[in-house]
Order: C-alpha cells, then sequence, then structure tokens
C-alpha cells in the first residue's frame, strides 16, 4: 500500500507534466489565431515542427540524467549527485550552443524538407530564427528536470513545465496585443519563457540539491564518471534517433497515402499520444525508482516495484482498451468536424483498440531499463523494433511494396510490440544482482 502510495506520488505530476508539454506550441497557435491571418497559423504550425525536431534527439539529456542521478540518490552518494548535475548542465549548454552555430542551416535545411509556401515560410523561418536563441536554456532546463526525476520529485519538474507555460502566455499576450510587436512577439514571447523557466529550474534544484550543485570542471571531466555518462547518453541519442525515424516514417508514409489518409491518421495518433501521456508518467516513475533501489543495492524494494508498476501498467491497457473499444468515434468527433474523417478513424478503429495492449510493454520497461542505465539493451532492442517496422512496411510476399493503411499500422504497433517484447524477455537479465552490483555504489567514507 505504501509503495502504490509512493508510485501515485511520483506518477501524477508526471502525467500533468506531459500534457502540458504540448500547450506550450497551443498556446502560441491560440494568440497567433487572433492576428487575423491563416498565414500566422500555419507559420506556427510549421515553426513548432522545426523546433520539436531539433529539439527531440536531446531529450536523452532528461533520460540519462534521470537514471544516474536515481542510482546516486539510493546510493546515498552526494558527491556523485553533484557530478552528475554538473555534467548534464555542461553538456546541455553546450549542445545548445552548438545548436546556436548550426541556427542557419539547421533552419534552411528544415523548411526545405517541410517545404512551407509563401508568406508562411518567411514567417516560420523568423519563428524559428528567435525561438533557437533558447537553445540552451531548453536543454539545460532538460537536463535539470531529469535529475529532479532521479532525485524522487515530479512535482517540481511538473512546477517548472507549468511556469513556462503561463510565462510564456503573458509574455507572449503583452508583446503581441500590448507593446505592439506583432506577430514576432509570440516568439519572443516563447524565448522569454524558456529563459525565465531555466532561472526558475536552477532555483529549484538549488533548494532540492543534498550539498553544492557545481561539483567544479575537475569534477566534470573526472574519467570513469565522465565516460560512463556519454556511453549512457550516446545509447539514448540513438535509440532516439531510431524512433525518429519510425515516427517521421509513418507519417511521410500516410502523406502518400492521400490526404484524407494522413488526415485520419493524424486524428488515430493523438490515441497514441494520449496513452503515452500516461505511460510515461508511470515510466518516469519506473526510472526513479528502479534507479534508487539499484543504487541503494534493495533488491526487495526492485522487486516489489518492479511487480506493481506491471500491474499498474497493466491496469491501464485494460483501462485504455476499454475506452478506445466504447468511445473511439465520440473522441474522434471530439478532434475534428469532418465526417469523412470520423467515418475514417470508425473505419480503423481495431488499431485504436489495439494501441493499449500491444504498446504498454515498450513504455513501462524503457522506464525500468533508463533507471537501471541498461541502455545498450534499450538500443539494440530498438535497432531491431525499427527493422521490423521497415520489414512489415515494404517487404511482402511479391518483394518490395508500398504499404496500404492497414499495413502501416500493423507495422507501426508491431514495432512498439516487438520492441517490449524484447525488453521484457531480457529483463530477469537486467534486474538480477550479477547486473545491478555492476551500477556504482557509494564507496566507504
Amino acid at each position: 500500500m505504501r509503495l502504490n502510495r509512493e508510485i501515485l506520488r511520483l506518477t501524477v505530476p508526471a502525467i500533468v507534466s506531459n500534457i502540458t508539454v504540448p500547450l506550450l506550441g497551443l498556446s502560441d497557435t491560440a494568440i497567433a489565431g487572433h492576428l487575423h491571418s491563416d498565414s500566422f497559423i500555419a507559420a506556427i504550425a510549421v515553426g513548432s515542427m522545426m523546433l520539436n525536431v531539433t529539439f527531440w534527439l536531446f531529450g536523452f539529456l532528461r533520460m540519462g540524467t534521470t537514471g544516474l542521478t536515481a542510482q546516486a540518490f539510493g546510493a546515498g552518494d552526494v558527491k556523485r549527485l553533484s557530478e552528475t548535475f554538473s555534467r548534464a548542465i555542461v553538456l546541455g549548454c553546450a549542445i545548445g550552443l552548438l545548436l546556436l552555430v548550426c541556427a542557419v542551416p539547421l533552419r534552411e535545411g528544415l523548411l526545405a524538407a517541410i517545404s512551407p509556401e509563401g508568406e508562411a515560410r518567411s514567417l516560420a523561418s523568423a519563428y524559428y530564427s528567435v525561438c533557437i536563441l533558447s537553445a540552451p536554456a531548453i536543454l539545460a532546463t532538460t537536463a535539470i528536470q531529469g535529475w529532479l526525476f532521479g532525485m524522487q520529485t515530479t512535482f517540481l519538474p511538473m512546477v517548472i513545465s507549468v511556469s513556462v507555460n503561463i510565462i510564456n502566455i503573458a509574455a507572449s499576450v503583452s508583446l503581441v496585443f500590448l507593446f505592439r510587436f506583432g506577430f514576432i512577439g509570440v516568439a519572443f514571447g516563447t524565448l522569454t519563457a524558456n529563459w525565465l523557466g531555466l532561472g526558475i529550474a536552477l532555483l529549484i534544484a538549488r533548494r532540492k540539491s543534498p550539498g553544492k550543485m557545481w561539483c567544479g570542471w575537475r569534477g566534470v571531466f573526472a574519467d570513469g564518471g565522465l565516460r560512463r555518462f556519454f556511453s549512457v547518453n550516446t545509447d539514448i541519442f540513438f535509440r532516439s534517433g531510431c524512433i525518429m525515424a519510425v515516427s517521421l516514417s509513418t507519417t511521410a508514409i500516410g502523406a502518400r497515402l492521400g490526404e484524407l489518409t494522413l488526415a485520419v491518421n493524424a486524428v488515430m495518433m493523438q490515441f497514441f499520444h494520449f496513452f503515452s501521456f500516461f505511460m510515461d508518467g508511470f515510466a518516469f516513475t519506473a526510472e526513479a525508482l528502479t534507479g534508487r533501489f539499484a543504487g541503494a543495492r534493495d533488491y526487495r524494494m526492485l522487486r516489489l516495484s518492479r511487480r506493481a508498476l506491471l500491474l499498474w501498467s497493466a491496469g491501464m491497457a485494460v483501462f485504455f482498451f476499454a475506452v478506445y473499444t466504447l468511445f473511439a468515434t465520440d473522441m474522434a468527433a471530439l478532434l475534428t468536424d469532418s465526417e469523412r474523417v470520423v467515418a475514417g478513424v470508425e473505419h480503423y478503429r481495431i488499431w485504436l483498440m489495439l494501441i493499449p495492449p500491444l504498446t504498454v510493454a515498450a513504455f513501462i520497461y524503457d522506464g525500468f531499463y533508463i533507471g537501471l542505465t541498461a541502455t545498450r539493451r534499450m538500443l539494440v532492442a530498438t535497432m531491431a523494433a525499427a527493422a521490423v517496422f521497415f520489414s512489415v512496411c515494404f517487404l511482402g510476399p511479391q518483394g518490395l511494396s508500398f504499404p496500404d493503411n492497414n499495413r502501416l499500422w500493423t507495422a507501426f504497433l508491431a514495432y512498439l510490440l516487438t520492441r517490449g517484447a524484447l525488453l521484457a524477455v531480457q529483463s530477469r537479465r537486467v534486474f538480477s544482482p550479477a547486473v545491478v552490483e555492476r551500477i556504482p555504489s557509494r564507496k566507504p567514507d
């Protein structure tokens, strides 16, 4: 009972935080929507997509930091907590500065790939050019949120996310309508929110830190810890690349199947994202608790937390299966007024029903493996799953062929099922004392 309360304490704020993430782009869209031009809305959509693609690959700053921090927290190693925090901040800022140096070729390459036309293109270019100036702040904040997760709090990262959204709305509205900046005021509002968000994150981390946050440059570059830090984050980086390849391919293939199919798939993917908001909350909890108990060498709690989280995940899968089975059409009607799109979602509803039971393992086992920093196994499993996706998509009885939409969804769910299954099969080995003992523990004083 106590463990379940701890799981809910960590999971509920994480779910709320996940739900607030899309609000940053949504608030910009809402403000642009009151500027009396469709080009402004299109520009925000394109610019937000460009920024998401730019930053998504660097999610390892959150995940890798969470696992390493949770292990140090469990071991009671204050020095290692400081070193992990410092390395994550330095790496986040360094990548952010590199993105600033490469901002122009990045912007032009993304515009060429997305190919917006006319005024929307020039406005999206301006929006991206301003927002990318917050790259160091965004990535450093991401690292701090990962560190806070590892420190066994999801409430404080939620506070950071909500604060950034509130500041963004207030700053953007003020700049656009009060100070008459026009459309570009939306971008400067977002820029302001991200940098102030970093300041808030640093203040929160300082209050949460059990010792000094900065370990000094010697501690940052200490060989053993630095090598492990980069190994973990490099594995997650390439894993993220595989996931992005599958996600972008799914969208690109859907686009080639026609405008109606693209619209139907866009609505259907919202069902997947909605489920992922909840499951990622449990995955974040798995990262925090697994890393903590592994670092403390508490095998009993490691085993109990794993079992409890698997039961919670199974319950969520059953709940969402029931909801999607009974209410998929009604939910689709809330997302779009197009009767043709709603009818299309109804036609493919079997895939919506299968999302929760077939994908749940991929989410929760990701959390376990990140907490145990078993990132190389995660990478291999994701690469194998991506190979399954492309094989199902393009390899048929008659050889290479382009998929229809049923085959595309078969491939997408087979990819997620394979990912979860491969991680589940290896989990007994990964949770074994022989593997856990390799995780650094606090050395005697």
